[in-house]
């Protein structure tokens, strides 16, 4: 059993169990347990419901499904009795912070609160209440797992064994990847300009109130949003939700239902903002906003601005990360010393994964330059300019210790996770009670637990 394929069927055993409680789910009618650890059981239907789920997704399942789905099964109610046991600490707004996540979640999945209800058969709160026990085994699992391997290190002599023990002819093949980092200057839109966008948006909110159209048409035609202009500017999230602009936020709270807001001001624009619907800490909204133009003679003062902090950065009096900690107004890269990084949160950059204009400048620089500032518009739509630095990049090339030492000490460090977890499992699954159904008696990985487990009995049927 490895140590990936726990972890990643354990998140996807969370997620089912609440997709089933979602009514999803096909009614297994004859149900029966399959097993027993401890006091918690596992049913039939747990497993049957899982694999039709994924069969109706389009996913193709090993032949062996039934045997891993029970065996992680019954990993994870090990953890989850271990960590109650070790009296791991897991707080109740833990798992209510992760049931709201959930929640918002099937929201999006399935195109808002009343049509998760109604497939539901459910409120939000019973939901909640189906749910939060669920959710609290799984945060038990997730913190047993990681007890058992937070302290697990490597050394370079065991990265160097690893690496040499690899035929040459299977070593992976890397294309050419790039790590940047950028200082980032926007352009500050003139008071004409921000008045406009304020007068537009008063305009749509009259339209609107006066019946001459809808929110959502004018969102759909005029909203500078690009994650919400095609679904007429519909936005949910939660109070707590760090992401959202806090203006924002408070604007939206204080909102009647049909309500539509004064203009306000956040961080990425202006906005108004109507309330569509509210329970508990959980909005839904629409909103249209407008980014205030940026003309060239703003871009241009981004420019000089950040052309004095190339020139100490090429004269050494100022370092990069200082640079980004002190100039820096991109919210995305600022806290991580500037970095930019592909969808998966990685700094590795393929070139296919850049813009062409940024390919064209990178292929310019040296690693350990700096461009000059050149103009951008950002992911949001904001306009300004920016600096980049070259910190790194590898050529085409095979894989070898020197290029891609830290890739390679990421994969002995995990595989040593997995064998400290699996030894963990070989030494306690057989201390607790557990008996298993005929059907699945023969799983490998179950057969052994049995054979040294003190109950070494089968389900009855």
């Amino acid at each position: 059993m490895k140590h990936a394929l726990l972890s990643t069927c354990l998140v996807l055993f969370a997620v089912a169990g609440f997709a089933q409680k979602t009514g999803q789910s096909h009614k297994v009618l004859a149900d029966k347990i399959v097993g027993v650890l401890g006091d918690k059981i596992v049913l039939r239907s747990d497993i049957l419901n899982y694999i039709d789920d994924e069969k109706r997704q389009g996913r193709t399942l090993p032949p062996d499904a039934g045997c891993m789905l029970l065996q992680q099964m019954l990993v994870r109610k090990a953890m989850m009795l271990q960590a109650q046991k070790d009296s791991l600490p897991i707080s109740d707004e833990e798992v209510e912070a992760e049931l709201d996540q959930r929640i918002r979640y099937f929201i999006n999945m399935y195109g808002g609160k009343e049509a998760l209800e109604q497939i539901a058969g459910k409120t939000l709160y019973q939901l909640k209440e189906d749910n939060r026990a669920v959710i609290r085994e799984q945060k038990l699992t997730e913190a047993m797992q990681r007890s058992i391997i937070e302290n697990v290190k490597i050394t370079p002599t065991e990265v160097k064994n690893y690496f040499e023990s690899i035929p040459p002819e299977s070593l992976p093949y890397y294309e050419t990847e790039l790590e940047i980092r950028q200082v980032v200057a926007y352009g500050k839109a003139s008071r004409d300009m921000e008045k406009y966008a304020q007068d537009e948006l008063a305009e749509y909110k009259r339209q609107i109130e006066s019946g001459l159209t809808s929110f959502e048409r004018l969102a759909k035609m005029y909203s500078d949003d690009p994650g919400t202009k095609e679904i007429g500017g519909r936005f949910e999230f939660n109070r707590s939700d760090k992401n959202v602009d806090g203006v924002f936020a408070q604007t939206a709270f204080a909102l009647k239902e049909g309500q539509i807001s004064r203009v306000v001001k956040s961080r990425f624009g202006y906005h108004i903002i109507q309330l569509v619907s509210r329970s508990g800490d959980d909005v839904v909204v629409r909103h249209i906003l407008k980014i205030p133009q940026v003309m060239d003679a703003e871009i241009n003062e981004a420019i000089e601005k950040l052309d004095t902090i190339r020139s100490k950065l090429v004269a050494k009096t100022l370092t990069f990360g200082q640079a980004v900690e002190q100039y820096s107004e991109d919210d995305n890269s600022k806290f991580n010393a500037g970095s930019v990084t592909n969808e998966y949160g990685s700094p590795y950059l393929a070139i296919d994964q850049l813009d062409k204009s940024i390919v064209v400048i990178l292929d310019q620089l040296k690693v350990g330059e700096y461009s000059k500032p050149m103009p951008f518009t950002d992911e949001r739509g904001k306009k300004g300019a920016r600096i980049l630095f070259l910190q790194s990049k590898s050529e085409p090339h095979r894989e070898n210790l020197k290029d891609d030492y830290n890739k390679i000490a990421q994969r002995v460090l995990e595989d040593k996770k997995g064998e400290t977890l699996n030894r963990w499992l070989q030494t306690k699954m057989p201390t607790f009670y557990m008996t298993v159904d005929d059907e699945y008696k023969q799983c490998p990985d179950i057969a052994t637990w049995l054979s040294l487990s003190p109950s070494n009995t089968t389900v009855s049927n």
